[in-house]
């Protein structure tokens, strides 16, 4: 590896860090804001979401050549129109990812943070079963301890400690509660499946990753269109598709996009399972920026080594040993 794809994928992910813990901390806020009118619809979200990251990738690709409308024009003709069967195999990804989104706000609604935040780090260990089966990806002995040892520590960063309200506890009836954890271990799957499977798309082609997030986009719309009628569609005709949204809102829905755009980039860099452990990294920063600044979280000893643990694992996955020479490959 080259040092400056070395230095990209490096940066890829310190930036898919800070843009994951920036996410976590303002979604957090925007749906525990209190205000007058109808909280925001999680579901239009999500579709504003893929219009802003289409906008983008469109103004990328426009960027790529020269500016040129006539180029953007036969660029995106050539690749989503003229190829049909190559765009409706991301139509596959697509939906899941839209699937995904919003499941993970009926996780949110159905369990207290802790135990999503550790569920939901299930994602890792599919991702990477994924690349294995799906990508023929081999992990080494110290890429299967790391996501082990990155297991545990997770687990011990997010364990729930005595402090934890009781009344809260009782809210939470036992529907809900499975509900909740039944979405977040679908959505676990379906991350890794389809995270994997846009992988093997954009390593087989040589297009643009900004084309193939443009077509992405698009079976997103639809699907996530389809999703606010179905689940929303009352409270859409009541106050419209944009009720309860403010400046938190749209920058909710600005950082989701930013998102799409900088795990595309992950991927091209890196790969998906660098993806988890960056996220896992951000999960640490959020409960300290939580501790220090919100100052609604309390450490404990078993945080610490959580975090020692997911850190360790981080490095341990990056070790590469010195590969022995196959003397039957030609």
């Amino acid at each position: 590896m080259s040092s400056t794809s070395s230095r990209l994928k490096y940066v890829s992910l310190g930036v898919l860090v800070l843009q994951t813990t920036s996410l976590v901390l303002t979604m957090r806020y925007s749906r525990t804001l209190q205000s007058d009118g109808p909280r925001y619809l999680a579901s239009s979200a999500v579709v504003c979401s893929e219009v802003l990251k289409i906008a983008a990738c469109t103004l990328l690709v426009f960027r790529e050549h020269s500016f040129s409308v006539r180029a953007l024009n036969r660029v995106l003709k050539e690749e989503i129109i003229s190829k049909p069967l190559l765009t409706l195999k991301l139509a596959i990804p697509s939906g899941i990812y839209t699937l995904q989104n919003n499941l993970l706000y009926v996780a949110l609604s159905n369990l207290d943070a802790a135990t999503y935040q550790v569920t939901y780090q299930l994602k890792i260990l599919t991702t990477a079963l994924f690349s294995v089966s799906m990508l023929g990806k081999r992990l080494g002995i110290y890429q299967w301890l790391s996501l082990v040892v990155l297991m545990t520590g997770i687990a011990l960063v997010q364990w729930p400690t005595e402090v934890t309200s009781s009344t809260k506890q009782e809210d939470l009836t036992a529907g809900s509660q499975l509900m909740g954890l039944l979405a977040v271990l679908v959505a676990c799957f379906s991350s890794g499946f389809a995270g994997v499977y846009f992988e093997k798309i954009l390593k087989e082609s040589k297009q643009s990753v900004w084309i193939r997030n443009i077509q992405l986009g698009l079976f997103g719309l639809i699907f996530g269109l389809g999703g606010v009628f179905a689940y929303d569609g009352e409270r859409v005709q009541e106050n419209g598709l944009f009720q309860g949204y403010n400046g938190v809102t749209w920058t909710v829905v600005a950082l989701q996009a930013l998102g799409g755009l900088v795990i595309a980039a992950v991927i091209k860099y890196a790969d998906n399972i660098l993806k988890g452990f960056a996220t896992s990294i951000s999960i640490i920063l959020s409960t300290l920026i939580s501790y220090f600044l919100l100052e609604d979280f309390d450490p404990t000893s078993v945080f610490f080594l959580g975090a020692m643990l997911v850190i360790a694992a981080t490095f341990l996955y990056g070790y590469e040993s010195t590969p022995a020479v196959n003397p039957s490959k030609v």
